[in-house]
């Protein structure tokens, strides 16, 4: 069975084909082969392509526990490349569908960038979703470990909630990203960025990320962390999102609509073995 891994700024995910996959991926699979131990290793795994005809460009997004994720700014750089590769496209805009709808992406020659239209930025909490009456979630509040903190919360597709802060840390992340991820305000979890503004044209993020934990990269916490600064009035149309794992680009249209543009890296093709999925680890 047929691997392929890239990482896109130190978020790493595998590539299935299902045309060369006999196993039914269930999420027990998907943890096992997402270990970095007892499997292959990655942040998620990509499932496609799944579609057919005019739409054959599918994709499922598998976060490390198992679960299933709407949408991946990095996993769709990593496909699209990934289909490059495979020469299934050029270097002309295509369409891929995600449960968190459709994206245009471009290959830039050579592979090694990607640029996707991420699509429109909502702030409402009914398409977030964020519990309580229908509004814009923009510095919002909630309690969490006994104190008050402000909040604003977006969707891309994805549900995020994001926290403007002086400074920022990967052990904030790791302290307060797990309660939020959790917390009551939101139905179907949440990713959580924390967000320190540079200057117009520049600010920076630790990521929480929703079923895979502290991560080095994401495209949608990117997105939606450069749409909130923008919305409250901090940034400029363009800006760098740095992280951890390195820098995007993002543009954020007056009304919200984002494009990402970024590196991909090809790391292996591996054969996966199923003696992977056998009781041996201690595990089950």
């Amino acid at each position: 069975m047929k691997l392929y891994k890239y990482h896109a700024l130190g978020n790493d995910y595998i590539v299935i084909d299902p045309k060369g996959f006999d196993l039914e991926l269930t999420p027990e699979r998907v943890e096992r082969i997402c270990h970095r131990n007892f499997g292959f290793g990655s942040d998620g795994i990509l499932l496609g392509p799944l579609g057919s005809g005019q739409d054959p460009f599918v994709l499922k997004i598998f976060n490390p526990d198992g679960s299933e994720a709407e949408k991946s700014g990095n996993g769709l750089r990593i496909f699209s490349r990934y289909l490059h590769d495979r020469k299934l496209v050029d270097e002309q805009p295509f369409t891929v569908h995600t449960t968190g709808g459709k994206v245009q992406a471009r290959v830039h020659p050579g592979g090694g960038v990607v640029t996707i239209e991420m699509g429109r930025v909502s702030f409402d909490s009914r398409d977030i979703p964020v519990v309580g009456e229908p509004r814009e979630v923009i510095n919002d509040r909630l309690s969490i470990k006994g104190q008050e903190i402000t909040y604003s919360a977006a969707t891309i597709g994805n549900p995020h909630c994001i926290l403007v802060c002086p400074d920022i840390s990967k052990n904030q992340a790791m302290d307060l990203g797990p309660l939020l991820e959790i917390h009551e305000n939101f139905p179907n979890r949440t990713n959580v960025q924390f967000l320190k503004v540079i200057d117009r044209q520049n600010i920076r993020i630790e990521i929480w990320e929703r079923g895979a934990g502290y991560t080095l990269a994401s495209g949608s916490s990117s997105s939606a962390a450069a749409a909130v600064a923008r919305q409250q009035g901090l940034v400029d149309e363009n800006v760098t999102v740095h992280m951890p794992g390195g820098d995007l680009k993002i543009r954020v249209t007056d009304d919200y609509f984002i494009t990402m543009t970024g590196p991909v890296t090809k790391v292996a093709d591996g054969i996966l073995h199923p003696e992977i999925f056998q009781n041996r680890t201690g595990l089950d």
